[in-house]
């Protein structure tokens, strides 16, 4: 057996099969997963990775594990990651880390006291299309960054989720929810920090619901003048083929950029877009490129010492500025009365 073991603590998102995915082809083996409520998820990904599923989550904290990937209950991932502090087990998270000021809090003492690394799968930075943007921003190609945009409507497939989902106090609500990848990216792209934020999150559905927002919208202001705007939904068509239409627009002193990243009626099931037009050159589908390794990789580089891609400061800068936001908007409710049954 590979001496190098990784564990599941938490599995109420399809998204930690990724982690799963990636720890296996670097070699690791998962000494087993362990999930209280969600049985189908878990037994899901047991038969699919072939891990074995475990009732004590003290058996996975042992010796021979070097790591553990949590998909908890949003609101439930910072006693996870205490609990990893506590046995010297590093541990990557599904996002959000952390739904609200207290839980925020509680991340930078883990991070300030340096016994464990934290990881976050903020899988957006290793998208080719995203990548190879930053590379051309970067580069120049663009001139210096004036604005970006980003919209991302999610399907919402309600009868599949969760109760925990609908609550603002367990998930964080869709600002913190969805737009934490954004306000990462915003950091990630331009190099700099933001200054202020504002916005609005709004209830127009499922009163049966009641925190369970399905609108957010916010305005940045990021150093240098830069100004962006978020959006987020939960309006994506059931026809759609995939989770929802994710759109970037970065606009510079020399040129624009638009990414379709996956959900374009008009590509349809292909490949993410990168279109770019400059002063110097004509509209062009920009060839993607790679990202070095996997952030899965880039993760346990980052615990060997070695250079990385994520950091400590960009999982708490992320979260810090997804909590402000949320705190800073504000929420709107239309009166919407429950269906006569």
């Amino acid at each position: 057996m590979c001496a190098k073991q990784f564990a599941i603590i938490g599995c109420q998102h399809a998204h930690i099969g990724i982690f799963i995915s990636e720890m296996l082809q670097l070699g690791y083996t998962c000494a087993g997963l362990y999930e209280d409520e969600n049985d189908q998820l878990a037994g899901s990904l047991s038969r699919q990775y072939g891990i074995p599923l475990v009732q004590d989550k003290e058996s996975l904290l042992s010796d021979t594990v070097e790591v553990v990937g949590c998909a908890s209950i949003n609101d439930r991932k910072i006693d996870v990651i205490e609990l990893c502090e506590s046995r010297g087990k590093h541990v990557m998270l599904d996002k959000p880390a952390v739904t609200g000021r207290e839980g925020l809090d509680r991340l930078k003492g883990v991070i300030d006291r340096g016994r464990i690394q934290i990881g976050m799968l903020l899988t957006e930075r290793f998208h080719p299309a995203i990548y190879t943007l930053k590379r051309n921003i970067g580069l120049g190609v663009l001139g210096e960054i004036v604005t970006i945009g980003m919209r991302k409507p999610h399907r919402l497939n309600a009868a599949s989720r969760p109760a925990w989902f609908f609550s603002k106090h367990q998930s964080g609500g869709i600002l913190v929810d969805l737009l934490v990848h954004d306000f990462d990216l915003l950091r990630w792209l331009t190099g700099k920090e933001l200054v202020s934020v504002q916005g609005y999150v709004s209830k127009t559905v499922m009163p049966e619901h009641p925190t369970f927002y399905n609108t957010a919208s916010v305005q940045v202001e990021i150093e240098d003048c830069i100004v962006a705007q978020l959006y987020a939904d939960w309006h994506m068509p059931e026809q759609s083929w995939t989770w929802g239409d994710g759109r970037i627009y970065v606009t510079g002193t020399e040129g624009i950029a638009e990414l379709r990243l996956q959900g374009d009626p008009l590509v349809g099931e292909e490949p993410s877009l990168l279109i770019q037009l400059t002063n110097r050159e004509p509209v062009v589908r920009v060839p993607l490129l790679e990202p070095p390794y996997s952030i899965s990789h880039d993760f346990v580089r980052r615990i060997e010492g070695l250079d990385c891609i994520v950091s400590h400061e960009d999982i708490v800068k992320t979260s810090e500025a997804t909590i402000w936001a949320d705190e800073s908007a504000a929420y709107l409710q239309l009166d919407v009365k429950e269906p006569q049954r």
